[in-house]
This record gives structure tokens, C-alpha cells and sequence, in this order.
């Protein structure tokens, strides 16, 4: 597979959760978790690699005390009806309770051309079916139909959370059934936390895929992936087949651990990206939520004869 990009990884040193849109206007948005996560940033460049140079400006920063002064966890820029839109969660402290965080989704809205000027307004929470943990969420519209992928605790599911479609009425507004897409069942989405999160959506070749993670955020974590076809019910969970194994895993010979919460793009050259965090180092001291070196990484990737993505293994750091 012929593959012209290359990137010099890590290409955005200390950013988890990496998530790219690539605008209209030629620009690529960045914004991803910043460890002292008390905070949204934003960064643009007219190019991948370049985004690591990019000025970062903040678009918004953590209340002192309620609902939204704690672990400010995994934004997504999306434009959405002629309008800017960061979802993000956030939560009212640090602690757990039985190991979950109080994590709640949120989402900012800004209606100027370049969202690194004007003002983000808070829109308020997505409002789902249970009063539970909740992040990751993101967008995407299908056939004029803008749909909600997240992850949440189920009350009566054990585990952390599950994955979740729903349609929107409005880019802040779920309206209609929640429908469960994706638990945590395999034994590679069970170490150490049971967990589905940080979904990405990627239309090709008659389906509509969505990747997400699995498990604790070391060495474990690695990427599973759920597909449809595009004419299916996609809030029938009968309409989903989810991969067995895992499609993106820790690369001891490369050195790259825990790879995850990914988001695609396209090069400027119209090649298909993947964006996602890794560490290049195995051993944890302490939590590994609080380890700081999680970084953005990018590769290209190529498509299976089946119609599928083949996202490879992650490549050394460097140039590649």
C-alpha cells in the first residue's frame, strides 16, 4: 500500500483524546485533553504535521466549584448548521464513587466564521435517559439526520460505560429513543475497567463505522470498531456488527502503548488519517489518568478488500 504522507510523531506533545476537523475553509481544528485538564483548547493549522506549531487559544476554562470544575475530559469541535459546536464532559470533582467518575456531557456554541475568535457560549447538558456517568460524546449526520454517539453507565449494566446512539433535535438537544450499540464483552475491552468510549465516525464505502476504545488507559487500551450499512436502521442495535478482535493495539516493537480515542481526517493530499493518543513508554507510576504523556499521533491508513479500514499498528515515533 502505497502511502505518500508522512508524519513526524508525535505530532502534539501531552494532548489525549485528539480530535481533527478539517473545515471548509482549508483549515484544520485541534483540541484535545490538556493534562491539568482545566480547560478547552483550540489550535488551527493549514496543515496535520503543523498543528504541533500551532498558537493554542483557549476557548473556555473550568468553574471553581459545580457541576463543571473537575477532569474537563475529551473535547470535539464539529460545525454543525453553520455553527461551532464543542461537546466535552466534565465533572463536579476528582473523586470516584465504586471506581466511576461523576462525569457529565456538556456542549459550547460559537457563530463565528473562525472559532478561535468570538465567544463560546455554554449550551447547557445533553440531557439522556439516565442521570449517570457520561462523556465522549460526538456527531455526525446521516441522510439529513444528525445523530448523538456516547458513552454512559447503564444503572443495571456492570461496568464503566457502554456505547449509546441517539438522534438530535438540535446540535445540544437528544430527542427520541437511546439505543445501546456496544457494550463491553470481549475480554480485550474488559482489562482493568470494562469500558466503551471515545467513539469516532467514518462514512466509506456504503457503511457508516464507528471506533471506540476499550479498557484501562495504559498499555491495554486498544481500539474496537462497529460498523452498519448506510441504508440500515442505525438506532437498531441489530444493524451494527462489532469486530472481534481489536483493530489498533499497544506495538511493543514500535514502541507505542496504549493506543486510542482516535478521530479520522484526510491529508491534504485527500488520504485517510488516523489521529489518536499513545504513550512510548509501558510502565505507569501512579494513575495512569495523571500521567501526563499521552500524545497525539498520526498515520495514514488503507482499506480491506471487504470494504473495511486496515489502521495497521502504530508506527515509531519520528519520521515515518
Amino acid at each position: 500500500m502505497e502511502r505518500n504522507e508522512t508524519y513526524n510523531n508525535p505530532v502534539v506533545e501531552q494532548r489525549a483524546d485528539p480530535w481533527v476537523y478539517k473545515h471548509t475553509d482549508g483549515y484544520y481544528y485541534f483540541t484535545a485533553s490538556v493534562p491539568e485538564y482545566d480547560r478547552i483548547e483550540i489550535r488551527r493549522s493549514k496543515t496535520l504535521q503543523g498543528l504541533g506549531e500551532a498558537e493554542p487559544v483557549v476557548a473556555w476554562r473550568k468553574y471553581e466549584t459545580g457541576p463543571l470544575s473537575a477532569n474537563i475530559w475529551a473535547p470535539e469541535i464539529h460545525f454543525i448548521q453553520g455553527k461551532w459546536y464543542i461537546y466535552f464532559a466534565a465533572a463536579r470533582t476528582t473523586e470516584t464513587n465504586d471506581g466511576l467518575f461523576d462525569h457529565r456531557m456538556y456542549v459550547l456554541e460559537n457563530d463565528s466564521a473562525n472559532p478561535l475568535e468570538g465567544t463560546w457560549t455554554e449550551k447547557g447538558k445533553i440531557r439522556t435517559q439516565w442521570e449517570s456517568f457520561a462523556l465522549d460524546a460526538t456527531t455526525f449526520e446521516h441522510n439529513g439526520v444528525l445523530y448523538y454517539v456516547w458513552a454512559q453507565k447503564d444503572p443495571d449494566i456492570e461496568g464503566n460505560s457502554n456505547l449509546y446512539i441517539s438522534e438530535m433535535s438540535n446540535p445540544w438537544t437528544l430527542q427520541g429513543k437511546q439505543v445501546m450499540i456496544s457494550t463491553p464483552e470481549f475480554p480485550w475491552e474488559v482489562i482493568g475497567f470494562k469500558v466503551n468510549e471515545g467513539a469516532a465516525v467514518l462514512k466509506r464505502n456504503g457503511r457508516i463505522f464507528i471506533s471506540y476504545s476499550a479498557s484501562a488507559t495504559d498499555h491495554n487500551y486498544c481500539m474496537g470498531l462497529l460498523y452498519a450499512d448506510e441504508s440500515a436502521d442505525l438506532l437498531d442495535p441489530a444493524s451494527w456488527v462489532k469486530s472481534p478482535e481489536p483493530v489498533f493495539a499497544t506495538n511493543e516493537e514500535n514502541g507505542q502503548y496504549g493506543p486510542g480515542h482516535n478521530s479520522f481526517t484526510v491529508s491534504e493530499d485527500g488520504e485517510d488519517v488516523i489521529v489518536y493518543h499513545a504513550r512510548n513508554y509501558k510502565e505507569i507510576i501512579g494513575d495512569p489518568l495523571y500521567d501526563p504523556n499521552r500524545h497525539t499521533r498520526m498515520q495514514v491508513f488503507g482499506w480491506n478488500e471487504d470494504g473495511t479500514p486496515n489502521f495497521g499498528v502504530p508506527v515509531k515515533d519520528g519520521e515515518r
